[in-house]
């Protein structure tokens, strides 16, 4: 390292005058960003897995839509969830992010959630909120919102286990997030911009002192090194600062969603609201939106989006299906090809989320690069209900995660996924959920 004023410093190239150890090879940087998608009903898997091999595969007909964004995905095939033991639906979604089973006593989980456990690390205390959770149309079931107890607090690691439910409503969120958002901010992203272009100021005497002592052919690496980090530099002229990107997200009129529709339905005819229904798609965006311009403000650094619960009981009129989505599920009989047009525009949600997250220059790097996003549900096949194969996707760049892969395993427990994406964050452990469910990290994320 050059070192300059302060705890300024800037990384060299090897160079003969170091000697002849071998140089250490630098373990990524831990993950700075957590998101959880959650879409209910498990999906086609046989529609949903790649062909190919892990490096040059096709996604299936209902991963297709995410095609342009399949340099930054890693499908996750092969994880089988055996710590979801309980009510079908139910147990699904606490073990997906907790690894543990249904607690009788309470409905809930034996242990805290992994987004919790992250933001224990990266977000609790250090940002505004620790975390933040929205959901989609979220009432749907007759527990009145019990069904989706997807996350689940304590910091500490220690009982109770209690669910976090969603914030529901567009405009309270919205008002919540950014209603306070500081104009000012930018003039300190000013600052910081131009404190990046002059590091090399600061540094020029330590490389006239260090270039007095190297022969020709250091001096010349050196000179080439540091030329390349001036260009960086002054690029940094036509890049926005990482501060820049924060804005408030564009509202829309939300007055034809209720956000509290269902939750206290006591059957199908009256959970189904056909205002709110047709309004799904644009409040998602919004609550996308939302959730995307909360980590880029630095707001926070954890985040989950639920896309309904888990009984899915939401008609998808701008599908032009007529039914729910738990109705051609199992309800209605299985009819897949319904089924598969609601994963599919699932996908297509899926893309938006990672394409606005690309946008936003984090200062030489996207808000995607130092993220990692998990996408999943509660069940495999829609009307058994098994977990075995479950829908996982990964997609970022956090912690050193490779992506552009397809990685298949061989009926592995899903607890080995979720001990693995909290090693992306710099945590060690190498369990986590129930120890009889996890058999340690997986290998090949990395």
């Amino acid at each position: 390292m050059l070192r300059g004023a302060g705890a300024i410093a800037v990384a060299l190239p090897w160079l003969e005058i170091m000697g002849p150890e071998r140089p250490a090879h630098a373990q990524p940087a831990p993950a700075r960003r957590f998101l959880a998608v959650y879409t209910p009903g498990g999906t086609l898997i046989d529609r949903w897995r790649p062909t190919g091999t892990e490096t040059s595969f096709t996604l299936g007909p209902i991963l297709a839509p995410l095609a342009p964004v399949q340099d930054r995905l890693l499908v996750v095939d092969g994880l089988d969830m055996k710590s979801a033991i309980g009510e079908q639906h139910q147990a699904g979604i606490i073990a997906w992010l907790t690894g543990t089973d249904q607690v009788t006593s309470t409905g809930y989980a034996r242990g805290p959630s992994i987004d919790q456990v992250i933001a224990s690390r990266i977000s609790a205390g250090q940002k505004a909120k620790a975390s933040v959770q929205l959901a989609v149309r979220w009432g749907t079931g007759k527990s009145h919102g019990l069904m989706t107890p997807m996350n689940i607090a304590n910091f500490e690691d220690a009982a109770p286990y209690n669910p976090i439910q969603p914030q529901l409503d567009p405009v309270e969120i919205f008002t919540e997030l950014f209603g306070t958002l500081d104009p000012g901010a930018s003039d300190d992203a000013a600052l910081r911009l131009a404190r990046k272009r002059s590091i090399l100021d600061y540094l020029d005497r330590r490389y006239t002192t260090l270039s007095a002592r190297l022969g020709a052919a250091d001096r010349q690496k050196l000179d080439q090194h540091l030329t390349k980090i001036r260009e960086i530099e002054q690029s940094l002229g036509s890049t926005p600062a990482a501060t820049s990107a924060c804005r408030a997200p564009t509202m829309v009129d939300t007055s034809d969603y209720d956000p509290s529709a269902g939750l206290d339905a006591d059957d199908v005819g009256s959970i189904v609201d056909s205002s709110t229904d047709a309004a799904i798609p644009k409040v998602g965006k919004l609550m996308t939106d939302m959730l995307v311009m909360a980590l880029a403000c630095d707001i926070t650094a954890v985040g989950t989006l639920q896309w309904s619960d888990t009984e899915a009981k939401y008609t998808v009129p701008w599908l032009n299906l007529a039914e729910h989505h738990h109705f051609y599920q199992e309800m209605g009989g299985f009819r897949p090809a319904e089924c598969e047009l609601i994963y599919t525009w699932y996908s297509e949600q899926h893309l938006y989320l990672l394409q606005e997250m690309e946008k936003v220059d984090m200062g030489g790097h996207s808000l995607l690069d130092e993220s990692v996003v998990f996408f999943g549900s509660e069940i495999s096949h829609p009307a058994l209900h098994n977990k075995k194969d479950m829908p996982f996707l990964l997609a970022g760049g956090g912690g050193g995660l490779r992506t552009g892969r397809w990685v298949r395993y061989p009926s592995l427990p899903h607890n080995n996924l979720l001990v693995s994406i909290l090693n992306l964050f710099g945590d060690t452990r190498t369990t986590f959920g129930l120890r009889e469910h996890c058999t340690g990290p997986l290998t090949n994320l990395t």
